[in-house]
Parts: C-alpha cells; structure tokens; sequence
C-alpha cells in the first residue's frame, strides 16, 4: 500500500477535527438548550449585575486593605482572596454565557419572550 502524501494526512486531520467540533457544537447545543432554552435581556443582565457586584465588592475590600494597618493580617488577605475567588467565578460564568450565545447553545428571546 503506497505512502500517504503529507498533504492528504493533513487533509484527512482537518476533516476530523471539523467533524468532531460539529459534534462538540451539537452536543453543548443540546445539554445547555435543556437547562437554558432562551435568554433574555432581563436575564443576562441580571448576570451582569451580579457580576458588577462581585467586582465592587473584591474592589472594596482591596481598598480597605489598603488603608489597614496591618494589610497582611491573614485574615483581611483570606477575605481579599475569597471576595477575588468569588468575582473571579462569577466574571468567567458570564464569559461562558457569552460565549454559549455566540456558538447558538442558548436562543435569544426578543421582547415579548418568543425566541428568536
């Protein structure tokens, strides 16, 4: 059996990973659409706020530990570390669900809550 040409091991590496990652796409279309069959403005940004939050309140607390006067008390660097593990998750949840509506695992609801 003659050698395959590098070009055509190549070709055959490209139509593989297209295929899989149209598998990944309509799997992750399929277990997100479940749990999540629309979006709404309302929604998303009550995720964004949340966020915000979040953001505000690691913010605060770095600022606070700024002014202590002992800023490396262990406890205000494990309340600093919480409050960033916290926005931490919440920004990177938001990012997913971003990304999720860019690749079409989540329909977007129009104002009167119809997808669309």
């Amino acid at each position: 059996m003659p050698a395959r040409s590098e070009t055509s091991i190549l070709m055959a590496q490209k139509r593989f990973l297209n295929e899989v990652e149209q598998g990944i796409r309509a799997a992750n279309r399929e277990v997100v659409h479940k749990l999540i069959p629309t979006l709404d403005n309302d929604s998303f940004f009550g995720l964004a706020v949340a966020v915000a939050k979040l953001r505000a309140n690691y913010l605060e607390a770095a600022l606070r530990m700024s002014r202590a006067k002992e800023p490396t008390n262990p406890a205000t660097i494990a309340e600093l570390r919480t409050k960033r593990e916290l926005y931490d998750e919440g920004r990177l949840a938001f990012e997913a669900l971003q990304r999720a509506i860019e690749r079409g695992y989540v329909d977007i609801a129009d104002g009167s809550g119809k997808a669309i």
